[in-house]
């Protein structure tokens, strides 16, 4: 990455340059037209802050706990996969990065490198797990979890099948040889067809029919908490707290699902006033700036799941790329905490806000 990045917009030209068309739009792309991604930003930025002045502060401290983790700022490594694809290293690259900056990273079922390969950074880890066909992989991925020493366990819930990705579609993308599911043994849908679409790897390895049912099986059988990214819906929330839900993800997946979902923030405050305090709400989807996790904590998330801004870094520099987004975002939002007034995360939560439109 050649200059120093002032802000992620920097970073995101810097990924471009580097990757090739098919791999930056699988990146980029979500579905149908897309006009989800663009109202996850559209929505964000309709959110205003109310600062408050003549508070005597001369710093801010942006330093937090996410699910009992602790945290510099109120931000995770969203789980992401096949991260190899942006840069050799892939999730070792990235995970790094977050162990250096003091952050949650988020393992993905579909790590392009192993649970216990990235537990090996040293870095404070969550494991997020895809519903697979065959229950007892699952259950594999949840004991090869818990014995890596994941702190939590992060449920998909919003991929059934997955939504339909056109620029993918067009291009007709596939995984190249190198990069495959690590944390799945054979990876059968690989052995079946080496060059297999990430669609299809999707349809053949995931079970479409998960249910509240599923989550109470999975529930007696670990004692990791457990979180469910994908939450929007008020009454989902209050359904995810009864079944013992530690922390729910209020997620539209980027834009990359259901492509005429409600953005993200603008779920956020239902969301916040269904589970009343009784479990964490995190919120993914568009993060940016600083400037986006101070709108979400004071709308009631605790803090944020960062997800696309950190493949730019992978792809722009490695670790040090990765680490660069991660600094720019909290030197961001520890200035933002100042200038409204908020001398930590727990008065920024208090923080009044106008917007997002419902």
């Amino acid at each position: 990455m050649t200059g120093v990045p002032v802000c992620l917009a920097d970073v995101a030209r810097a990924a471009h340059d580097r990757l090739s068309t098919e791999v930056w739009d699988f990146v980029e792309g979500a579905s149908g037209d897309e006009r989800g991604l663009a109202a996850n930003r559209a929505a964000l930025d309709a959110v205003s802050l109310v600062p408050r002045m003549l508070t005597g502060l001369t710093e801010a401290d942006p330093s937090t706990r996410l699910l009992g983790t602790a945290a510099t700022f109120p931000v995770a490594v969203a789980p992401m996969a096949y991260q190899r694809l942006l840069h050799d290293d892939g999730e070792l690259a990235a995970a790094r990065a977050a162990r250096d900056l003091g952050v949650p990273f988020t393992i993905s079922t579909l790590s392009s490198v192993s649970i216990e390969d990235i537990a090996g950074t040293g870095a404070a880890l969550w494991f997020q797990l895809y519903w697979l066909r065959d229950r007892g992989a699952v259950l594999d991925l949840v004991r090869r979890a818990e014995q890596a020493g994941v702190s939590a366990l992060v449920v998909t819930v919003d991929v059934p099948i997955m939504g339909r990705r056109l620029r993918d579609l067009r291009a007709g993308f596939s995984l190249p040889p190198h990069v495959t599911a690590a944390n799945l043994a054979g990876d059968p849908a690989r052995t079946a067809n080496p060059m297999v679409t990430v669609a299809e790897h999707t349809r053949l390895a995931f079970a479409p029919a998960l249910s509240w049912s599923d989550l109470a099986w999975l529930r007696e059988r670990t004692e990791l908490p457990l979180v469910l990214k994908g939450i929007l819906d008020a009454t989902d929330a209050e359904l995810a707290v009864r079944a013992g839900a530690a922390g729910v993800v209020v997620s539209n997946h980027g834009g990359r699902q259901l492509a005429g979902a409600v953005p993200s923030v603008t779920a956020l405050p239902w969301v916040v006033d269904a589970v009343d305090g009784q479990c964490e709400v995190l919120l993914d989807s568009g993060i940016r700036s600083g400037t986006d996790i101070l709108r979400a904590v004071a709308l009631g998330a605790s803090g944020v799941l960062v997800g696309r801004p950190v493949l730019h870094g992978l792809a722009a520099g490695g670790t040090g790329g990765v680490a660069a987004v991660l600094e720019i975002l909290r030197a961001e939002l520890a200035a933002e905490m100042l200038l409204a007034g908020c001398g930590d995360v727990a008065s920024a939560g208090r923080l009044a806000t106008v917007g997002p439109p419902v």
